[in-house]
């Protein structure tokens, strides 16, 4: 179990190392990162113990990477300069028109003179 751990820990930590050389600048601080992938991974290499039991210790640790690589997914976010495109870019092309003709809306119908007392 403690080598289990052990290499949980170290994937989830060479994962979020990874993603901080890989997207540094779509990550939040670099210290959150690193601390959320080995957590996650423990996590996850917990539950899949906890689920499978002893002896699986190759699925294991496949569960835990990817609850580590899930975790750290959350924490990715928009480049800046692509969040700018984008924006533009929608500015610029107008709505598409529809086909379909546009209803209008009808008057509330007017309660009859048949109900109530007469």
């Amino acid at each position: 179990m403690i080598w289990e751990a052990l290499g949980s820990a170290s994937l989830g930590l060479a994962l979020a190392l990874a993603a901080t050389r890989r997207f540094p600048e779509r990550l939040p601080d670099r210290r959150l990162v690193l601390s959320t992938g080995p957590v996650a991974a423990l996590v996850g290499g917990l539950i899949s113990h906890i689920v499978l039991g002893p002896g699986h210790a190759p699925a294991n640790l496949c569960v835990s990477l990817g609850v580590s690589a899930a975790l750290l997914s959350l924490l990715l976010r928009d480049a800046p300069g692509r969040r700018q495109w984008r924006k533009d870019t929608l500015r610029a092309t107008p709505a598409p028109r529809t086909a379909q003709p546009r209803l209008r809306r009808q008057a509330p119908a007017r309660p009859s003179a048949s109900y109530g007392p007469r």
